[in-house]
């Protein structure tokens, strides 16, 4: 199953109030495995950033005053995004922005429906604790020393491992390792501390085959609550 991890950054909190999306980055995963393919983009956002939003990314009116309008490359979006699920940290904010962006560039809006969001997971298995992504990379172990200040791509990057451990945790992606291996899942989580495994990132371009498929059914069968089958 195709899956695409994404963060944005923007101007403020609330695009009805003026405040626009000034970057997007996404990450494709195949079965929980990132591919290796992701779409990052900058955007100039027509006005002025506020003191506050850009202490919190460091985007300033001079770095993107020679980045392109999104309408520009809304294309490009959504041939990457396709028609998969979309995994965003508190995804209505995202999804807010996102729709917001399409709807002013002529395009039609993407649909709740494939919004799965790790904040409402992540409520849901840790009730009283922190949500943040910084406090789930802490929770699962996931390096998050390259994040200095808010990033859409490293954010979408660190929140693809979050993802996975929130919704199963790494045997998931082991089974695949070991499918690649031709090894049981114990020797495969043994592989996996070595440098050769983790350079296994296959790309899997083509569509889900009816097998893949039927794999992938049974892995969500074995997820305790999923979340997104309430949403």
């Amino acid at each position: 199953m195709r899956e695409i991890v994404f963060d944005t950054e923007t101007t403020g909190l609330s695009p009805l109030n003026g405040d626009r999306m000034v970057e997007i980055g996404c990450v494709e995963m195949f079965n929980r495995v990132e591919t290796g393919r992701s779409f990052h983009c900058y955007f100039n956002p027509g006005r002025p950033m506020p003191s506050e939003a850009e202490a919190v990314h460091g985007l300033s009116d001079r770095f993107l005053s020679d980045k392109p309008a999104f309408g520009e490359k809304c294309e490009e979006l959504l041939a990457f995004i396709a028609d998969s699920p979309l995994i965003a940290h508190n995804a209505a904010f995202d999804f807010g922005f996102i729709n917001h962006e399409l709807g002013a560039a002529g395009r039609t809006a993407v649909c709740t429906s494939r919004m799965v969001c790790t904040l409402m997971i992540a409520r849901q298995r840790f009730p009283g604790a922190k949500h943040s992504l910084d406090a789930l990379c802490t929770r699962f172990g996931v390096d998050r020393s390259v994040r200095v200040k808010h990033g859409a791509l490293i954010d979408a990057q660190l929140l693809a491992q979050v993802y996975v451990e929130l919704t199963g945790g790494r045997q998931i992606g082991l089974g695949l390792v070991a499918e690649l291996l031709d090894a049981d899942p114990g020797e495969a989580q043994a592989e996996a501390e070595t440098p050769l495994v983790l350079t296994i990132r296959p790309a899997r371009p083509h569509a889900p085959t009816e097998a893949e498929r039927a794999r992938h059914a049974a892995f969500m069968n074995a997820i305790e609550n999923p979340i997104w089958a309430t949403l």
